[in-house]
């Protein structure tokens, strides 16, 4: 039965006959079996047969998984992209210009990119272990406009797997009503690499969500929040915020400058707000 085992096993490595999800299914439930009826003739299992056994096993339940489509894998290439470029801009140390530096650190740099234009970088510390804020941040996402006046609304249109998902955010109106209203739509991806945080996006489309009557249908990305525990203190955090947006329309680029950096000071301050409260229930 074995040798038949593998020659169905072989018949699934043509692509043709790869995409059907019985014959997959099928042939990862016979290896069980045989790796089975091999462990019972001997007095235990082998290395190999307990290391074949994991990954049939693990290959049984990604089968059982729904499949991507077409569309759904454009997006989570879409956020993949954003995450690479966003880490990689942050990888460049070099011509960072110093924007404002509050007087509790927090810090704000700015960088002229050929191929993105203005990029902005806060650089914070926030007095809550990182699961707490990327918890705030990542599951609490669409309470975003509770806290923070810069966002009136997220709504979260998709999730794609564990790690993408698809929002529109409605911006707050700008005290002075400098900037009109502008909203968003974006794809965006969550990685945890050990004990560092990234949550990249970028712009995209949706067909749940076209251009919205009174609104500006403005753009970023690629954008990012990389979380890491503080060095030597793992109760605090260290939040670094890539922030690049283009707000469509006719606005003198000094007025967009001072509200992008404004923007990335309130969110710090308004989020420890957030966390204190958090902390406090």
């Amino acid at each position: 039965m074995l040798p038949a085992t593998f020659k169905l096993c072989a018949a699934i490595s043509y692509q043709h006959l790869r995409n059907v999800t019985g014959l997959r299914r099928q042939a990862a439930v016979a290896i069980s079996q045989e790796l089975s009826k091999l462990s019972c003739r001997s007095a235990g299992p082998s290395t190999w047969i307990s290391q074949v056994r994991r990954r049939s096993s693990l290959l049984s339940s990604r089968l059982e998984e729904k499949p991507f489509s077409e569309m759904e894998m454009s997006y989570i290439k879409q956020g993949e992209e954003a995450l690479q470029k966003s880490l990689s801009i942050l990888g460049d140390q070099e011509g960072w210009k110093t924007e404002t530096v509050a007087d509790n650190g927090d810090k704000v740099l700015s960088k002229v990119l050929p191929d993105v234009g203005k990029v902005f970088r806060l650089e914070v510390v926030v007095d809550q272990p990182l699961d707490a804020v990327y918890n705030e941040l990542v599951d609490n996402m669409e309470q975003m406009g509770d806290w923070n006046p810069s966002v009136k609304e997220v709504k979260i249109l998709q999730k794609i797997g564990k790690d993408t998902l698809i929002t529109h955010e409605t911006a707050a109106a700008v005290p002075g009503n400098i900037i009109g209203p502008r909203d968003f739509v974006s794809v965006r991806c969550s990685r945890r690499r050990g004990s560092t945080c990234v949550l990249a996006g970028m712009s995209t489309t949706h067909g749940a969500m076209p251009e919205q009557q009174g609104f500006i249908r403005a753009e970023n990305g690629p954008t990012c929040m990389v979380l890491r525990p503080l060095a030597g203190s793992p109760s605090q955090t260290k939040l670094t915020w890539l922030l690049s947006i283009d707000l469509k329309g006719w606005l003198p680029k000094t007025i967009i400058n001072q509200v992008l950096s404004q923007t990335q000071v309130d969110f710090a301050k308004h989020l420890r707000q957030r966390m204190v409260q958090a902390a406090g229930c």
